[in-house]
């Protein structure tokens, strides 16, 4: 499993760092279970490894608290702690999608990508997110089966605004949420001062990586419009935290 930190990555406490063999560093605690961290997430995925569903629930076991753990482009990561402008953010433009007569605008559900595959391909928990339909009886079963992952194909409209770890948000969850047909990603980029709106997912393997064919950029402080049938949304209000 590859462990990518944001920041300096510390073993949960009681527990204790060891190095295994070649370039792994793992911790152990009294059940046995590590959480691998390797420089070649390619070679270190095998047919045999575990889901990447277990493997963020052992993490969650090592720690001993719910960590919110992420997984994408086969690597776990643990994003950081948001501040209170990146909250006020996602709740901001939750509340003008509800507001604008979107009532399955939400926050918080941790979403599987992998519904076409054997294998998990992304975990992710998005700022906010608008839903194609409510979740049905098949929809409350999967997220059963796959210990509280609802399936990424419910989504209409995804949103992420960037922490500190903002090249995540603009590389692999950009690839994962196009190459998953997700058909809008908002994005609130703060270290650049911009919002974009990208739409139309490209997820043919001949014609490249996955990607968006539509990309609709706005300074932060003006109205970020996005396709119909939902509103632009409105950002004149970051400039005033």
């Amino acid at each position: 499993m590859n462990v990518r930190p944001n920041g300096p990555f510390t073993a949960p406490r009681g527990r204790s760092w060891r190095r295994g063999p070649g370039s792994r560093v793992a911790w152990s605690y009294e059940r046995e279970v590590s959480v691998t961290v390797t420089a070649d997430p390619v070679t270190d995925i095998m047919e045999d490894a575990p889901d990447p569903i277990d493997q963020l629930s052992a993490l969650e076991e090592a720690y001993g608290e719910p960590v919110r753990a992420q997984y994408v482009e086969r690597g776990a990561f643990l994003p950081p702690q948001p501040d209170d402008q990146h909250m006020d953010a996602a709740a901001e433009f939750y509340f003008q999608l509800r507001t604008a007569g979107f009532p399955l605008a939400g926050m918080g559900i941790g979403l599987r990508c992998g519904v076409k595959y054997e294998r998990t391909q992304a975990l992710l928990i998005p700022d906010f997110y608008v839903k194609h339909r409510r979740p049905t009886d098949l929809d409350e079963a999967y997220r059963r089966t796959h210990k509280g992952w609802y399936s990424i194909d419910l989504l209409a409209l995804v949103g992420e605004v960037t922490s500190t770890n903002h090249e995540t948000d603009t590389g692999p969850k950009y690839r994962t949420y196009a190459a998953a047909g997700v058909p809008v990603y908002v994005l609130l980029h703060r270290q650049e001062g911009k919002a974009y709106a990208y739409s139309d997912p490209v997820s043919a393997p001949e014609r490249g990586d996955p990607h968006y064919a539509t990309k609709t950029e706005v300074e932060i402080g003006r109205p970020l419009p996005l396709p119909e049938p939902y509103p632009a949304l409105e950002t004149e209000f970051l400039l005033e935290r």
